[in-house]
């Protein structure tokens, strides 16, 4: 846990860019006011958390999910942002799923171009060591006829 309250804040930069999505252009808005959203924000993000370990524990685990965090939206009567938390919810595991099948498409190609640089490789190794045999070859050959002459 947090040891003093301002550690438990979102930092500024992000309350800051939240507040100027949410409100016209044009709308400014104190640090008071900031602050005092940052301080909910953060008041919010807590019970939030609190009322879905609460679902996590009902269930003996130790773990929050997104089902246990929607349970808790419901129960805090905010049943109104569930449809865009789902929604969201829904475009985070489409875009890590696509993030899962690149990462392996990538592995598999690099296994693919190492595959066929180590087939390679071996080619010109087997080449080198044909090569070097023949050249041994040849001096054997020539050692025996100066032995012979």
């Amino acid at each position: 846990m947090a040891e003093r309250p301002e550690d438990l804040n979102l930092p500024n930069a992000v309350i800051t860019r939240i507040i100027k999505e949410a409100l016209p252009e044009g709308v400014n808005v104190s640090k008071e006011a900031r602050r005092a959203i940052s301080q909910a924000a953060s008041v919010f993000v807590l019970y939030a958390t609190s009322c879905a370990n609460s679902f996590a524990m009902k269930a003996k685990r130790k773990t929050l999910n997104a089902g246990d965090v929607m349970a808790a939206m419901e129960e805090m009567e905010f049943e109104r942002f569930l449809p865009p938390l789902r929604e969201a919810l829904e475009a985070y595991k489409k875009g890590q799923k696509g993030k899962k099948e690149a990462s392996e498409q990538k592995r598999k190609d690099k296994e693919k171009k190492n595959g066929t640089e180590n087939d390679k490789s071996r080619e010109e190794e087997d080449d080198e060591e044909e090569h070097m045999e023949d050249e041994l070859d040849a001096d054997n050959e020539g050692e025996e006829e100066d032995v012979e002459n």
